[in-house]
């Protein structure tokens, strides 16, 4: 058999030969660094058999920053982990173990349950197998030898894994533990350079929160210490400017138990969301679109003419009525805009119609799942859906390019774009997705927009481009949504009569833009650290009196701040100024105004957010300078 090399050779080896053949045939040296073989662009296991023709690249130590060597290097930590808390915590039953962004988990099931501070004996212990030194042994079993095996073991959640899984059934065995586990994982533990636990959390079982709840230890490795002291300086980066931290650090917004997943917006928080709130308001008028709004409750018939009812029901929730009539609060807008659209008959004349709301959205999510701003069952939508002609979906998919790109870049937001394609349980025929994916393909290679494939991630319904942001710590997260659609209006009978005085068939542009106000909101506040710009800070102005005589003029001034359109507020405590000075820093407040016996309204002290010193600014100077940082609408 042969395999191609990266460099275009070719190796020969014999049948049934494995990456870890290959490497031994190349060097000794290489064989002894490889941790990992992609085969055909994919990632296996160095011990697998190679394919004839197949082509090869061997990853080693030295690939340190390849994403498939960490995670396999990963992998291997999280079965170390589990090695480690069978031996200090008898009983224990493991669960699943795999490889994520920036590090691995473990979940288990405990029979006494165990705290933060247990984490330091647990990662002593996994230390202490890697000076003992571990290595992987692959072996192939069938499925019955694995189900007997856990079975006895005590492992129910090995058992139903084996009973489930699809395929081969493959062991891998360090030390005295053995896990069911497709791999791939490393020749032996020499390369994990640097190990670190990171936290304890509740995950239930399959992600089911009707499913017995684990704990799940969170960790990470690399293969040099460096790395992961640079790791952990940008996650206590991250710790310090997480949103949830930063919201109850500037008063924004808090959860609450009685209404899991629903934020509390606090005042501040409220200005930030106005200020976006009047943006995309000024920006809709502006660009064509009508406000409407519709109701939060339908019936579920409403659901099955849609779809939603058979593909979206577990993520709904729902009122039963009476034996005969179901109701749903809505998790999106697009079938009572259908409805909307519905009421009156059309021209082609009269399209394209654009329709804007950003109602409340409800979305039954797990509590697993349920993560500060970024994952909530409470949910604002900058929803519109643009109904339109077969002709005109190009100019209008450029239309929302265009203004997605105006939108993020106030932020300084780079968008990725996502085209992601029909799903299994797609609605309409292949031809129809072949134009709806095509035409969203075109529109991203007019607007040169680079883009990756998400295959079989789009709706039910229709294709859809999905923007995903990195924010200033590197993380990705998924904000606006632009997709095509010729199955929901067809579902809806909706139509127009065209120039022909026949009736033609609707198409729907649905658009969301910030996403979600509450994601967005979490993004923007980790993107700035908190420290939001002048034009979307909740206070822009804090005016601090000296002392007492100083209270009127001070008050006055708000108010002079206030009929000029800027939010400000007056800081007239019984503490000191230093004091209060330093916690409108920490309160991240773009402008600080110190006023005292020398202060008039054309000569302020000033202090800027970040600067060194005061500067004397009017108040005229200083509205001008607030309202010149806002975006021109």
């Amino acid at each position: 058999m042969n395999v191609t090399l990266p460099d275009g050779s070719a190796l020969e080896l014999p049948e049934g030969a494995s990456a870890l053949d290959a490497a031994r045939a190349i060097g000794p040296r290489l064989a002894e660094q490889a941790v990992l073989a992609r085969v055909d662009g994919e990632a296996r296991d160095l011990r697998q058999p190679l394919p004839d023709g197949a082509s090869l690249e061997l990853l080693t130590t030295r690939d340190h920053d390849d994403q498939d060597a960490l995670s396999v290097l990963r992998h291997s930590a999280a079965h170390l982990l589990a090695e480690a808390v069978r031996r200090l915590h008898p009983g224990v039953k493991v669960a699943i173990g795999p490889p994520i962004e920036n590090g691995f988990y473990y979940d288990f099931e405990f029979p006494e349950p165990i705290r933060e501070e247990d984490i330091a004996a647990i990662e002593a212990e996994v230390q202490r197998e890697l000076d003992e030194g571990r290595s992987w042994e692959r072996t192939e079993t069938t499925r019955d030898e694995a189900r007997a095996r856990f079975a006895a073991e005590g492992e129910p959640y090995k058992v139903e894994l084996v009973d489930t899984a699809e395929g081969d059934i493959t062991l891998y065995t360090q030390g005295d533990f053995t896990d069911l586990c497709r791999g791939p994982h490393l020749q032996d533990s020499s390369p994990i350079k640097a190990f670190k636990l990171t936290g304890l959390a509740g995950a239930y079982w399959r992600g089911d929160e009707k499913n017995t709840q684990l704990t799940r230890i969170y960790g990470t490795a690399f293969y040099s210490k460096a790395d992961l002291d640079a790791y952990l300086v940008r996650l206590e980066r991250a710790r310090a400017n997480d949103h949830r931290r930063l919201g109850q650090q500037l008063d924004l917004f808090h959860f609450d138990e009685h209404s899991p997943g629903s934020p509390f917006w606090h005042p501040n928080g409220m200005a930030v969301i106005n200020v976006l709130e009047d943006l995309r308001r000024r920006e809709n008028a502006r660009r064509g679109y009508d406000e409407v709004r519709t109701p939060i409750i339908y019936d579920k018939s409403l659901w099955e003419t849609s779809g939603h009812w058979e593909k979206f029901r577990d993520n709904m929730f729902l009122i039963p009525v009476d034996e005969h009539h179901t109701y749903a609060m809505k998790p999106m807008n697009c079938p009572g805009h259908m409805l909307l659209f519905r009421s009156r008959l059309w021209s082609y004349r009269d399209l394209p119609v654009r329709y804007a709301e950003a109602g409340p959205l409800h979305r039954n999510e797990l509590a697993g799942a349920l993560h500060g701003l970024t994952r909530v069952r409470y949910v604002t939508q900058d929803d519109a859906h643009i109904f339109c002609t077969k002709d005109q979906i190009d100019d209008e998919l450029d239309g929302s390019m265009e203004y997605l790109r105006y939108l993020y870049g106030l932020f300084g937001i780079e968008p990725r774009a996502e085209l992601s394609t029909r799903p299994e349980n797609k609605l309409g025929s292949d031809d129809e997705w072949d134009f709806t994916e095509g035409k969203l393909v075109e529109a991203l290679t007019r607007h040169e927009i680079e883009y990756f494939v998400g295959a079989g991630e789009g709706s039910f319904y229709g294709p859809k481009i999905d923007l995903h942001a990195t924010d200033s710590l590197g993380r990705s997260w998924q904000l606006g949504t632009i997709q095509l659609d010729a199955q929901m209006p067809a579902r809806f009978g909706l139509t127009y009569m065209g120039a022909d005085n026949r009736e033609h068939p609707v198409f729907v542009v649905h658009r969301a833009l910030y996403g979600s106000f509450e994601r967005f909101v979490g993004l923007v506040l980790e993107h700035y650290g908190g420290a939001l710009p002048a034009w979307l800070a909740p206070v822009q102005v804090r005016v601090l009196p000296v002392a007492d005589p100083h209270r009127e003029e001070s008050g006055e001034l708000v108010h002079a701040l206030f009929a000029a359109g800027i939010r400000a507020e007056l800081d007239q405590r019984d503490e000191t100024l230093g004091k209060r000075i330093r916690e409108a820093e920490l309160q991240k407040i773009p402008y600080v105004v110190v006023w005292g016996d020398r202060e008039t309204r054309e000569a302020m002290a000033v202090r800027r957010r970040g600067g060194e010193g005061i500067e004397t600014l009017s108040i005229d100077g200083l509205v001008e300078e607030i309202r010149d940082q806002a975006p021109t609408w």
